[in-house]
């Protein structure tokens, strides 16, 4: 295994980089912060001209059939930047469960247009207990003729609001284990009976509440088969995982260049304050954290990529670093930026927030130890 980046993962990053400081600055970062959409729509149409929207979709359904370790590459420049909007909702979340389980009319019928910028996706899994797992899922699905009738709420539901389709988790029938009887759907989010509630966060994410009352579903819009749907969220809870670790990583990396950057300006007593031992014990316990971060992340795609037997507890050990390590990472960045870096005016608080939600989605630190205990078999 080489975890060093081959030509086109060097060159992938490399133009992210360049395109996202054009295109993505902190002006723009902020402006959506604000913004109800939360998102730049000729920022997506310029991403996705770069064929990012497909970059891992096959190329017989228009991408560019990629691998997850080149996402991995581009979600780190994602995070580096703060690149805002239904990114890996739609390229994670919609089209990947989609290339898993879906019939083939499915996927020329939504692969394509995921691939071109032309749908928003996401996935509605979680509900008001909050819980990633199967027993999680309470919401319920009745057949009816041709049809399926959802009832019920999702909590948590990133950029729902914004979405042409979402992939709905509910409970179709009964088994003999939680994860059993569990049925994925295909929505139009403009369905009559849907409603969003877009809550209000530290991180300024937009992350929404979804109602469902009498909601009909096509029966063609069922994803994979009645009942068996809990498989295809597992897989794609895995590539979230490493999703957002890939995020958290390039996030983790800026913070501690402006904070090093900062610690080599800042003077006091006569003396540039990364001079002062308390503060380089901090600068290098960040930029360990960091690099055990970008390892483990990587690590985590590769097995998840080829299919590894150890990939479930390579992702849950990369989640569980990496959420704790960059919470360490923007907490040095604050105290050695001191109280300047609270105010808004700075844009070392951008990344404090945005950490914080990151790590809580597809699992905190505790709930993937716990997930590291049990491949472990204590």
């Amino acid at each position: 295994m080489d975890l060093g980046l081959d030509e086109q993962q060097e060159m992938l990053r490399n133009f992210a980089r360049d395109f996202l400081e054009k295109e993505c600055p902190e002006q723009l970062v902020r402006q959506m912060e604000e913004d109800e959409k939360g998102y730049s729509p000729d920022l997506w149409r310029k991403m996705a001209e770069q064929g990012w929207m497909g970059l891992i979709i096959p190329e017989q359904y228009g991408g560019a059939g990629m691998r997850i370790t080149d996402l991995a590459v581009l979600l780190e420049e994602f995070g580096r930047f703060l690149v805002p909007g239904p990114f890996i909702p739609t390229v994670v979340l919609g089209a990947y469960p989609i290339m898993l389980a879906g019939s083939e009319e499915q996927k020329q019928r939504f692969l394509p247009r995921v691939a071109a910028g032309e749908l928003i996706m996401t996935m509605a899994l979680t509900e008001p207990s909050a819980k990633w797992d199967a027993d999680g899922v309470q919401m319920e699905a009745r057949q009816e003729g041709n049809e399926w009738v959802l009832n019920g709420t999702k909590l948590f539901v990133q950029d729902a609001h914004v979405t042409d389709y979402m992939v709905v988790a509910a409970r179709t029938g009964k088994g003999a284990s939680p994860e059993e009887g569990i049925t994925l759907f295909l929505v139009d989010s403009r369905s009559p009976g849907i409603k969003f509630e877009l809550l209000r966060t530290i991180a300024s994410d937009k992350q929404c509440e979804v109602t469902f009352e009498n909601v009909r579903v096509p029966g063609e819009n069922v994803l994979g088969e009645v009942g068996k749907g809990w498989p295809v969220v597992h897989r794609t809870k895995l590539l979230a995982a490493v999703a957002a670790c890939s995020y958290l990583v390039g996030l983790a990396q800026q913070d501690f260049d402006i904070t090093l950057n900062y610690a080599k300006e800042r003077v006091q007593f006569g003396r540039p304050i990364g001079s002062f031992q308390a503060i380089q014990h901090k600068l290098a316990d960040a930029v360990i954290d960091v690099d055990g971060c970008r390892f483990i992340t990587y690590k985590a795609a590769w097995s998840l990529q080829e299919n590894e037997p150890d990939a479930e507890l390579m992702v849950s050990m990369a989640k569980a670093w990496c959420s704790e390590a960059s919470r360490r990472v923007v907490a040095h960045g604050q105290q050695i930026h001191g109280g300047i870096g609270f105010t808004k005016d700075y844009k070392i608080q951008l990344y404090f927030r945005r950490q914080k939600w990151m790590e809580l989605m597809w699992g905190d630190a505790d709930y993937h130890r716990e997930l590291v205990a049990q491949k472990l078999a204590i």
